[in-house]
């Protein structure tokens, strides 16, 4: 009787280990299509490609551009314009986010998480004496959790290059890094005295060095463009920016 239990006992040991690795084969299926499917539909969600920046511009003129091939007379935007924009590999949403300082944070916190890529338009006519309010609010994008997470692409479009006292590219992006870097002193300083984990967290570029624009987890690109340029006769110069968006 005995030797029979024994038996019985070898027998089932065997099955009892192959129930558990089905069990267990079973699980890390289940865990790794929970991932697969969280990743996907995290991805699928952002389909939206930004346009912010500062009121005037010309964020709405560049909406209407891309979006419709006209040019309108544009007013300050007081809610979001969206339209579809259909390229050849996919169907993305253009959202033109209000500029005005009192707007631009809800709309923003609103259209971030479905951010593919963020397009941020500067006059670069008026860079100059508005060099702090641009930069502030760069960093103020670049610096937010949820971009730093999902690392968008990320065009600064110097718009507005048709006017003559308009600075390029390189010129734009000098100033910009330059204030940067003193808008990333002050910035680090009131969160250091507030929280000194969230401090580096969210410190913008490398310790120690100048702020570059290269420092950046975050692909960031800058062109020149025109989307002002009068009439309909006379076609924008926005091929650069339609060129960033069907490579996405």
């Amino acid at each position: 009787m005995e030797s029979e239990v024994v038996k019985e006992k070898i027998h089932t040991e065997p099955l009892l280990e192959d129930f558990r690795y089905v069990i267990l084969l079973s699980v890390l299926v289940l865990i790794c299509t929970l991932v697969v499917t969280w990743l996907y539909s995290r991805r699928s969600r952002r389909q939206s490609i930004l346009l912010l920046g500062l009121s005037d511009s010309g964020k709405t003129l560049l909406f209407l551009r891309l979006a419709y091939s006209q040019y309108k007379q544009t007013f300050t935007s007081m809610k979001e314009n969206t339209e579809d924009y259909i390229t050849p590999n996919n169907t993305l949403k253009l959202v033109d986010v209000p500029g005005q300082e009192r707007l631009r944070h809800k709309f923003f916190e609103q259209y971030k998480n479905s951010a593919k890529a963020i397009i941020y338009v500067i006059d670069s006519v008026t860079i100059q004496k508005d060099v702090r309010d641009v930069a502030e609010y760069l960093y103020t994008i670049l610096s937010d959790p949820v971009i730093q997470s999902n690392s968008p692409p990320f065009l600064i479009l110097c718009n507005k290059q048709d006017q003559p006292l308009a600075k390029g590219s390189q010129v734009i992006k000098n100033f910009l890094e330059k204030e940067l870097n003193l808008v990333r002193v002050t910035k680090s300083s009131q969160l250091q005295s507030v929280d000194d984990s969230q401090n580096k967290a969210l410190y913008l570029g490398k310790l120690g060095k100048d702020f570059e624009f290269s420092h950046l987890s975050i692909r960031v690109e800058i062109v020149e463009c025109s989307a002002n340029t009068g009439d309909d006769d006379k076609p924008a110069d926005i091929q650069s920016v339609q060129n960033w968006i069907t490579k996405l």
